[in-house]
């Protein structure tokens, strides 16, 4: 019978105990047993993983790899057992969340009270900026973010696509005009961000290709609502993420413009989070449960 958990378990011991006789006493085994086990891992895995020449046991570079896969699994198989006996729903603490403004509001939130009634004990400590954060600086377990990604060391989860729509209300578009061209946003008020660039840019298609173009207005605001709320009030023209205006479109609040110039525009959505081998078991439940839910809600689902 194959027992490499039993193995790994007295492995893990005779590293953390520093020689093979404190291993065997703690483990109720003999030394001599407890010996021949670790050569015969080391017979089938062909290296070895504990020097013997000193008498403190060192490990070789591949029982330190070993050593250190070996917890992060044996931790799993305890996660694992413990979520079975007692259910997830016992699963605890806090996971640190960040998000910008729109997607947060419309796409997290509305699955938070679902999440809570199946893990009633994690904290979701939510913080909705449109601003990048650092996930180490910042004590952040999961950022999901709209655009190109720079964290290489991250991992990630993709959740959709975000094409941007150009966008006004009815309103305004009786009182200033529907712009037909690109050119005509020389005489729009365009409201814009202050996070991206110093002079507002909207990137659109023009002649077959995405050109970044000057636009000027009277906002400058560092979140998507504030610039969809005034887009609204009928103050101007914005530029904003397919699922922050959808339900308004739809519905006849805002009226999209310039529809062929803002196609291809597209950014992806991810889930950023800290890798490891010993994610803690919120964070994976969390993601597990929202990551899904989220690729419907960018779907439109």
């Amino acid at each position: 019978m194959d027992n490499r958990a039993g193995e790994m378990q007295v492995f893990v011991r005779v590293v953390e105990a520093g020689s093979f006789s404190e291993a065997a006493r703690q483990l109720l085994m003999t030394p001599s047993t407890v010996s021949k086990l670790i050569g015969r891992m080391e017979d089938r895995l062909g290296v070895r993983l504990v020097e013997r020449s000193t008498r403190r046991l060192s490990l070789t570079d591949e029982g330190r790899l070993f050593y250190e896969r070996s917890g992060a699994l044996l931790a799993d198989l305890d996660d694992i057992e413990r979520e079975i006996s007692r259910g997830a729903g016992g699963a605890g603490g806090t996971v640190r969340v960040n998000a910008s403004v729109a997607f947060g509001v419309l796409g997290i939130e509305p699955h938070l009270p679902d999440f809570w009634r199946t893990y009633p004990n994690v904290v979701i400590d939510l913080s909705l900026s449109d601003e990048i954060v650092d996930l180490y600086l910042d004590r952040t377990d999961i950022a999901f973010r709209v655009g190109a990604l720079t964290d290489s060391n991250l991992l990630t989860r993709k959740i959709g696509v975000a094409s941007r729509r150009i966008v006004a209300s009815p309103a305004y578009l009786e009182a200033h005009g529907v712009p037909v061209a690109i050119e005509d946003l020389d005489h729009h008020n365009c409201l814009g961000f202050n996070f991206r660039r110093a002079a507002p840019v909207w990137p659109l298609r023009e002649a077959g290709r995405i050109v970044d173009r000057m636009v000027g207005g009277n906002l400058l605001a560092n979140n998507g609502e504030t610039v969809r709320r005034l887009a609204l009030a009928g103050m101007g023209l914005a530029r904003l993420a397919d699922f922050h205006v959808r339900e308004d479109i739809a519905e006849g609040r805002l009226v999209e413009v310039l529809g062929d110039a803002g196609h291809g525009d597209e950014e992806e959505v991810h889930a950023l989070y800290l890798g490891g081998q010993r994610m803690p078991q919120r964070i994976r439940l969390f993601l597990d449960f929202m990551v899904p839910r989220l690729q419907a809600f960018m779907r439109g689902d």
